[in-house]
């Protein structure tokens, strides 16, 4: 393989002679190429002969070089010896000038502490002078003056003269307070003129208080207003004024005194709220003495004297609230309580009052002092609450309150049960009592009284009477039912009595509801730590025991309509009919009875009590039907099929029920539980009309949850002899019956509104197999098979999706 050297020669000449034709030119380019080599040998030898000729100049030229580094080394040391000795130079110049500084320094400190010290020094004097002629407003500004200077001299505190110094000005000071507390007390003892000029003086001596430490005039303040309620103490503390009746006294006593000292409040800064710390402590010396005279009445406190006193209480608290504070809440207690807002707090204890002046309270309750924690708060901004600083020490005496509430309110639920008419207004969208709706105004009515009054325990209190008020009037709903409409002895409802019936569901209903708002309503507006408290479960639970035995009642109570019908369906002599005809008699009698009363109380009850009457009605009448079929003396083939017509005519009725009734919400699973309880009487008839011979076979697959008792009975409405009977009883208890009849019990549950089905199990040896009973039966003709298979189908398809149960459907069916 060439080497790259040749390859890239090769490549070139390809380059310049590419074609055969280009071969001509290879004489010129070899002609150049011999011209240039000829050149460059002369350039290189050339070069080689300048090149000896300078090599003794290059040598001399190093040598100069050499010489050249070695004197610029020597000045380079030069210069480093000299910076070296100017440093040091520097340093010590340096060291002198900070000398100097510090020096500087400290002379001018030193100017400047004796110039200050001077300054305290002639301040104080001053101070001094001015507090010996109390020249207040000149020594205020001169104490801000000497305080700035002393707070200079913190770090020479432990100097003697300093010490002196400070010692001499506390000294001041207080002799200036001695001053301003010794003309403060001479407030409101001169004459006219030399008041003028003690006020002026004194709001001088603000300033000079302002300029002393806060505990001064905080000291001030507490000792000036313990002076201004020291002859309000003494005079209702007297035996005069000291009554519960004297309350509003009391506030009027303060009231006027803000009014009449208006120009002593100017003098004190607005900052001071002066006024604002008075008013507090009236209201705790003020309480503290109520308290006493609750504690000491001898006897039952009035409850319109405590109620007045609470009310005028309550007024004060709000126009201190108003007047020093936010008054945003003053309005609050109407909406609270869902009622109108138009009438004020003072309106409704007024109202209390007139009502319950002149009647004495039966109890007094002795409960230990509400304890609020009230802060004594310097400034209104701090958050103190003039709500309640007063009026929560009645708290523990507002039994009697509660007590004359309670019997008042049973009061008047005798008076609205004895007039109620038990009807409701023609065309009423709710057919509610109206003394449900008027028990309920007077309590939200006795609700915002109380908690215009208060909302700590007194109202929790009257709460727990509002729930015994509610219970009472459930009772007397369920003492208004209809007597004996249950049991074996009941009684037949009239049409008066089922409307009644249906009031009190649908009053019971409204009541269940509206109880569960009061608690909802009452919980918002009572103190947080009743609030947990608040429940109306079990008076709900009062209201809905009513509701159960009501609609219980009303069935029975319709029930007891189909006694005649039922004894006239056991006297036509189904053993001697002659044809079949239309339906029997008795059969018109129950349609008659169904279409006078669904109407009504299809229009009266609402959606899912109605479906509850369905459902007990429908679990009432299918197995009574049934029964009484085993009532009848004797049933011919004839008589079966009559019976058979019937029967169905009565499930036709019953399945219109809804409809009629005009509420066919629920008519798809009430249409099936009726199917499955009236096709027990069409299965029973079914096997009375097969034949002797497959009469066994036949109840075992249509009735398979039957007993050897019910099918002897059978046998008789066939009318069968006992001695004829006897074969047959034994070929049923051959084949196994009461095992076969667990059998099917364990695969279907009996049927109920509500039923599930459980699996069919396999079939105990020895057993005839269902399948067999069942072509057995489809051989004896006359469409029994069919019915049965159909109805035992339908109880193994049966589930609990098939029938959607309200929550009230699950709670009462059994």
């Amino acid at each position: 393989m060439a080497s790259p050297d040749k390859q890239g020669a090769l490549d070139y000449i390809n380059q310049m002679f590419p074609t055969e034709a280009s071969l001509s030119g290879v004489e010129p380019l070899m002609q150049k190429i011999h011209s240039e080599i000829r050149r460059v040998d002369a350039e290189i030898l050339s070069a080689v002969r300048q090149q000896s000729n300078s090599g003794s100049k290059a040598k001399e030229d190093l040598a100069a070089a050499t010489r050249a580094v070695q004197e610029l080394l020597y000045k380079m040391q030069e210069i480093k010896t000299k910076a070296e000795q100017s440093e040091t130079m520097v340093q010590e110049i340096c060291r002198d000038i900070k000398k100097l500084d510090f020096a500087k320094k400290h002379i001018t400190t030193t100017i400047t502490a004796l110039h200050r010290l001077t300054m305290l020094v002639s301040a104080v004097e001053q101070l001094q002078a001015m507090a010996s002629k109390r020249q207040y407003k000149e020594a205020a500004a001169q104490l801000e003056a000497v305080n700035q200077l002393c707070s200079h001299f913190e770090a020479y505190r432990d100097f003697q003269k300093i010490a002196e110094l400070r010692e001499k000005f506390k000294s001041i000071k207080q002799i200036l307070k001695s001053h301003v507390f010794s003309d403060f007390s001479s407030l409101g003892t001169g004459k006219e003129t030399e008041e003028s000029y003690l006020l002026q003086q004194l709001s001088d001596a603000c300033l000079v208080v302002d300029a002393l430490e806060p505990s001064v005039r905080e000291e001030l303040v507490k000792n000036f207003c313990s002076r201004e309620l020291t002859s309000y103490q003494q005079i209702f503390e007297g035996a005069e004024l000291a009554k519960l009746d004297k309350t509003e006294r009391r506030y009027a006593w303060i009231k006027r005194r803000l009014r009449t000292n208006e120009e002593i409040w100017k003098l004190f800064p607005l900052s001071w709220h002066v006024p604002y710390l008075l008013c507090i402590q009236f209201c705790k010396l003020t309480r503290t003495q109520l308290v006493d005279i609750l504690d000491n009445l001898k006897e039952k406190p009035d409850v319109g004297t405590l109620l007045l006193a609470l009310q005028r209480t309550l007024e004060f608290e709000e126009e201190l609230a108003e007047k020093f504070g936010d008054g945003s809440r003053s309005k609050e207690l109407g909406s609270d309580t869902g009622e109108d807002t138009a009438e004020s707090s003072s309106q409704n204890i007024s109202d209390i009052r007139k009502k319950y002046e002149k009647r004495l309270a039966a109890h007094h309750g002795n409960e230990n002092e509400d304890q609020d924690g009230h802060k004594d708060l310097s400034v209104p901004d701090a958050g103190f609450n003039f709500r309640g600083i007063i009026s929560s020490c009645f708290e523990p005496y507002l039994a009697v309150y509660v007590e004359l509430e309670e019997r008042t309110l049973m009061e008047h639920l005798e008076k609205l049960v004895q007039e109620e008419t038990w009807e409701t207004e023609e065309g009423s969208q709710t057919n509610i009592l109206s003394s449900s709706m008027q028990v309920f105004l007077i309590i939200r009515r006795t609700l915002k009284r109380c908690s215009a009054l208060t909302k700590k325990q007194t109202l929790f209190n009257l709460f727990k009477v509002f729930q015994r008020i509610l219970k009472a009037y459930a009772t007397k709903l369920f003492l208004r039912l209809p007597k004996g409409g249950t049991g074996h002895v009941a009684t037949k409802t009239s049409d008066k009595d089922e409307r009644l019936i249906c009031y009190i569901v649908n009053t019971a209903e409204y009541c269940h509801k509206t109880s569960g708002e009061l608690a909802e309503n009452v919980s918002k507006i009572v103190d947080p730590q009743y609030a947990d408290s608040i429940d109306m479960s079990e008076v709900q639970d009062e209201f809905s025991a009513v509701i159960t035995k009501a609609l219980i009642t009303l069935v029975h109570g319709i029930e007891t309509k189909f006694d005649y019908e039922m004894a006239a369906m056991t006297r036509v002599p189904w053993g001697t009919l002659e044809s079949v005809g239309d339906q029997s008699e008795y059969v018109n009698g129950i349609n008659t009875i169904l279409t006078s009363s669904i109407p009504v109380l299809g229009r009266l009850l609402s959606p899912i009590y109605f479906q509850f009457f369905l459902d007990k009605l429908a679990s009432s009448l299918g197995p009574r039907f049934y029964l009484n079929i085993f009532k009848c003396k004797q049933i011919s083939e004839t008589g079966a099929q009559q019976m058979l017509l019937d029967t169905q005519a009565v499930k036709t009725i019953l399945l219109e029920i809804p409809s009629r009734g005009k509420q066919v919400s629920a008519a798809g699973g009430y249409s099936k539980f009726v199917s499955r309880e009236m096709s027990k009487a069409e299965a029973l008839l079914k096997v009375i009309l097969s034949p002797i011979d497959s009469v066994a076979d036949t109840y075992c697959a249509l009735l398979p949850e039957g007993t050897p008792s019910e099918f002897q009975r059978i046998l008789d409405l066939k009318g069968l002899k006992r001695t004829d009977q006897q074969s047959i009883l034994d070929d049923y208890k051959k084949r196994g019956a009461g095992t076969y009849q667990q059998s099917i019990k364990a695969a279907v549950v009996p049927s109920a509104p509500s039923s599930t089905v459980a699996p069919i199990l396999p079939t105990p040896a020895g057993i005839i197999p269902l399948k067999e009973e069942l072509a057995r039966a489809a051989a004896l003709g006359r469409g029994a098979a069919t019915t049965g298979i159909r109805r035992i189908l339908a109880l193994t398809e049966s589930t609990t999706k098939d029938r959607k149960d309200g929550p009230l459907r699950k709670l009462f069916i059994g």
